[in-house]
């Protein structure tokens, strides 16, 4: 009975319903709005800078952290990443070698990164030659490498011409080796621009003696959520023979980066629910006021206080809930739309996020933990808004209420 009240009740007052009902809406779309935009961006770089470096994960020798060692390494063979293969979250797996080395032509040098790479399953992880400016992209028996854009700037290089790798191989070999430049690749992140040398596989464990050994493995899961998981699997699998390390670990500059813009992101949210709330507790409080009359009839009749403030937390929970369908119905035709559609920043705006090392598109995350918590938020806002009014109906005076007091207690 108390259920089919309320419904009735809400409609009795629509224009005080649908407003109700419309600031939740609002305050739904902004805040899911913001924060989709905000973990968009972050799942984006996490994603990039993984696929272009890092991966999400990468086992390691136990001492190459600390080293950066190129006698720190780890077996290539099939039966040391076989547990890897079999977890069920992992999409891609491939070996690396990953060294220092002066790179020099004609009269400039510069100190680069190169990274020895399987060409075909690191062209299906990270897209590289979808990135080629010109040239062409590796292949397993080549000779060759590719280099960052703004490195073959640095020193005047083009395709065709000729780089010298100079460098410290395994236990303290000399590494070196001249090689012609089959492409060159633009990268979004411009300190990986300005420093990465692309090298097959094999190739670079001849240039640094390794034989069948890898620096690490790089690893990708099927989403961010499994990361923690999967980190933990692996980490009970190898114990002592490798470390396992995330995203976050292996590129620390980017985690703060992140966890400062979403301590700023949750605070402009917060501060958009307080000014929210503030019009949604006048409209509530508003409404318990000018029906203190009626609930003074209604106990007048001999219906029980708690049964009315059961009545009034059914009100709200309708209200809630036309809010969130509401605000659902007008943020995911949006979000769908950014998903589809990333908006590219141009101008200034663009240059001052690549130099963060991030990539200057707007994209959306859509995520159900997402929607979940934003729901809640606001449901929690709405049930926190009618704290203050409750209690007012709890002590509400019958006499005074009956006589249509403004501030009957």
């Amino acid at each position: 009975m108390l259920v089919k009240l309320a419904w009735r009740n809400l409609w009795r007052q629509k224009r005080r319903t649908v407003l109700t009902a419309s600031a939740l809406a609002l305050a739904l779309l902004l805040s899911l709005f913001m924060r989709s935009l905000q973990e968009g961006g972050y799942a984006s770089n996490i994603d990039n800078s993984a696929r272009f470096f890092t991966g999400l994960i990468q086992l390691q020798h136990p001492e190459f952290k600390e080293s950066q060692s190129i006698d720190d390494l780890l077996p290539a063979s099939d039966a040391f990443i076989e547990p890897v293969r079999n977890n069920p979250h992992i999409t891609h797996l491939l070996p690396r070698i990953e060294s220092f080395a002066l790179a020099a032509a004609a009269e400039k040098s510069k100190g680069v990164m190169v990274l020895g790479i399987s060409p075909e399953l690191e062209n299906q992880y990270s897209h590289i030659s979808q990135r080629l400016v010109a040239g062409k992209y590796l292949t397993d028996g080549d000779s060759q490498v590719l280099v960052g854009e703004g490195l073959a700037k640095s020193l005047g290089l083009s395709v065709g011409d000729d780089i010298i790798l100079y460098g410290q191989g395994y236990r303290g070999q000399t590494a070196a080796g001249l090689y012609p430049i089959k492409g060159i690749v633009k990268f979004p992140i411009p300190a990986l621009d300005q420093q990465l040398v692309y090298l097959p596989l094999t190739q670079a464990q001849t240039l640094y003696s390794t034989g069948n050994q890898v620096t690490a493995w790089v690893l990708h899961t099927d989403d961010l959520v499994n990361l923690e998981q999967t980190v933990d699997e692996l980490s009970r699998t190898y114990t002592d023979r490798a470390v396992v390390r995330d995203w976050q670990d292996l590129s620390p500059e980017m985690a703060q980066q992140i966890m400062m813009d979403k301590v700023g992101g949750i605070f402009m949210m917060y501060l958009l629910y307080g000014i929210v709330g503030f019009g949604l507790f006048a409209t509530i409080l508003m409404m318990t006021l000018e029906r203190q009359r009626e609930f003074g009839v209604m106990l007048a009749t001999g219906l029980l206080r708690r049964k009315l403030l059961m009545l009034i937390g059914i009100e709200s929970a309708f209200i809630g809930v036309l809010g969130v369908v509401l605000g659902l119905i007008l943020t995911l035709p949006v979000l769908l739309w950014f998903y589809y559609n990333p908006y590219e920043l141009t101008g200034e705006l663009a240059q001052a996020v690549l130099e963060l090392g991030w990539e200057p598109v707007l994209k959306v995350l859509i995520a159900p933990w997402l929607f979940k918590e934003q729901i809640m938020l606001v449901l929690g806002l709405l049930f926190f808004c009618l704290i203050y009014p409750m209690w007012r109906i709890y002590r509400l005076d019958l006499v005074s209420a009956l006589k249509g007091g403004a501030h009957a207690d």
